[in-house]
């Protein structure tokens, strides 16, 4: 299903051809649901009369008026904005134009089958202090006890990518049960003021409603972590029947670090801009706690984005992320997010044997790891196993399926290395991910295909972005182990007129 369209009180769905006003339905016409999509699809863009009418009348000649008609009745259906005005504008001697406000909503999705094990996925904790700040704690919280549980064999947990795809609105939690595949919700508030913090969480079991399990607990801040480690061990006493104590994590010494570390995530997958904010932040968090492992592989991470925002890396930058990455490892080897971003780095540095170790240590450690998967799918492909690369981005998917941008490139570029250029473009061309660095794929992609004046389109907005590629140092820098994998992978980017 393709994606909805939010603006004011209605929502329209193109696919579905309806339109919504505060969730009851409107009586408009297929043609008007048509001028409306083409107008929507395209917010703020002069539409021409021709083009309107081609949406409405496909492959059929007709009167000016008729166009005239429609627009006429869709500014009576919809009537005016909030503010005033008008949702559609008129250029004279033109065509028209979509003014409003539009938030896209994603693709309405099929509810997910339940795994074969207790699963479950914890929604944002809502921040019911005054002071907007601890916001971020918050999530922090609720991140981390996504960490713990994911740790916890015999459970499926969801990605905190896809927990947070939730933050903020409101829904049933059966629908978001269904659109997850997963039985079981953790929800709860967190309260942080004057050293202490209030916590209150409960286990629902999404499809009968019932709460399985509730406690509030009031702490000194200092106890933060005993906290968590407390509720992660009832859930998993509700859900597997038994008492169990999460494996031991490495944790900060300083909570000022802790903080630092938790504003930091939140900026890891954002601009340029953001990243080096981050990276301020972690290398504060290192100087208040030297010793503190997470703290570490962000900063490794955030030093491996530096290259890809930059063009490509350095041999610098390059040497301190793999040195920050081997000293998480060494502060916390029990954590599976440390073990991957090693593993990716190393791979990176054409360390395979040691790389394959790594990755096969972090899903060993913690099997919902989705970012591992996502990442073991890069380098199985670029090794020249396709097929395995297919089906470790599909359980990445699985486990979040509301995921950060960089997961649709991946999936963009298992699907050109297997030939599947037509999936390949449907994938680069999702909101999620277009405007990223994987035009570069959808260029080759369209190439492939023939469709040479699309790919050369889509290769000269890649290098508006990225205006130091090239593809010689592309292909020395990526861990390719397939030749001719490589040599496909050039003879897209040649095609579509990438250097």
């Amino acid at each position: 299903m393709g994606l909805r369209f939010a603006f004011g009180p209605f929502v329209l769905d193109p696919a579905a051809g309806t339109l919504l006003r505060n969730g009851d339905p409107v009586a408009v016409g297929h043609r008007g649901l048509n001028l409306l999509a083409a107008l929507i699809g395209r917010p703020g863009a002069i539409l021409g009369k021709a083009e309107l009418m081609d949406a409405a009348w496909p492959g059929r000649a007709v009167e000016e008026g008729n166009l005239t008609v429609q627009i006429a009745q869709l500014r009576k259906l919809l009537g005016p904005p909030a503010g005033g005005g008008e949702w559609i504008s008129t250029v004279p001697r033109v065509g028209y134009r979509f003014i409003g406000v539009i938030n896209r909503l994603g693709a309405t999705r099929k509810a997910l089958p339940l795994p074969d094990k207790p699963s479950i996925s914890v929604l944002p904790f809502v921040n019911i202090s005054n002071d907007p700040e601890q916001d971020a704690f918050a999530d922090g919280l609720t991140q981390d006890l996504i960490t713990d549980l994911s740790r916890m064999p015999g459970l499926f947990v969801i990605a905190r990518n896809s927990a947070f795809a939730y933050k903020g609105k409101a829904m049933d939690g059966r629908g978001i049960a269904e659109e997850l595949g997963v039985r079981y919700l953790l929800e709860g508030s967190a309260r942080r003021a004057a050293g202490r913090v209030r916590i209150n969480a409960q286990l629902i079991d999404a499809a009968s409603g019932a709460h399985l399990w509730a406690e509030r607990f009031d702490r000194s801040l200092e106890d933060i972590f005993a906290v968590q480690d407390e509720v992660t061990g009832k859930i998993v006493e509700a859900l597997l029947g038994r008492l169990r104590t999460p494996p031991p994590r490495n944790r900060p010494s300083s909570i000022e670090a802790y903080d630092l570390c938790v504003q930091a995530r939140r900026l890891m997958d954002d601009s340029p801009q953001s990243a080096q904010e981050a990276h301020l932040m972690l290398t504060r968090a290192i100087s208040l706690d030297p010793d503190y492992a997470e703290a570490h592989r962000w900063l490794a991470i955030n030093h491996w984005m530096g290259w890809v925002h930059s063009g490509g890396p350095t041999e610098s930058a390059r040497s301190l992320a793999l040195q920050l990455a081997r000293r998480a490892v060494a502060l916390d080897p029990e954590d599976a997010g440390c073990r991957w971003i090693l593993a990716y780095l190393l791979a990176y540095g054409r360390c395979f044997i040691e790389a394959d170790a790594e990755f096969a240590k972090a899903l060993e450690l913690d099997p919902n790891e989705a970012d591992t998967f996502a990442a073991l799918s890069d380098i199985a492909v670029l090794s020249g196993r396709v097929g395995e690369g297919l089906e470790h981005i599909a359980k990445a998917f699985r486990l979040n399926p509301f995921p950060a941008s960089w997961y649709y490139l991946t999936l963009g570029q298992a699907q050109y290395a297997a030939g599947a250029y037509e999936a390949a473009v449907e994938t680069l061309r999702r909101d999620e991910t277009y405007r990223t660095s994987s035009r570069r794929f959808l260029a080759a992609s369209l190439a492939q295909l023939g469709r040479l004046d699309e790919a050369r389109a889509e290769a000269e907005l890649f290098l508006v972005a990225n205006p130091h590629f090239s593809t010689r140092h592309w292909a020395a820098t990526e861990p390719f182990r397939d030749a001719g994998l490589l040599a496909h992978f050039v003879e897209g980017y040649r095609k579509a007129g990438l250097p």
